[in-house]
């Protein structure tokens, strides 16, 4: 069972401005680890308690909620250690 993957309009901004490396290991992310198991993500604590957090680089996550009676998951950020 994999989930569908949804972008917010942020999420969508942020990809843009990734580099092509990181939009590869982004779409290797959200295809392998994320749709087929959206747990396997940092849950998250305080003001983002309820979203979920996996490292895209150093500096960068991808922070994400997950609505299991739809099986989907949907990207809030893609380029940001959670706030800017």
């Amino acid at each position: 069972m994999t989930y569908e993957i949804r972008f917010s309009r942020q999420a969508e901004k942020d990809i843009r401005k990734l580099t092509p490396k990181l939009k590869k290991k982004l779409m290797d992310i959200l295809r392998n680890r994320i749709a087929v198991d959206p747990y396997s993500g940092k849950a998250l604590v305080g003001d983002l308690k309820g979203f979920y957090s996996v490292r895209l680089s150093y500096q960068d996550r991808v922070v994400y909620s997950i609505k299991d009676d739809k099986l989907v998951v949907y990207i809030i950020r893609a380029k940001t250690h959670y706030v800017d």
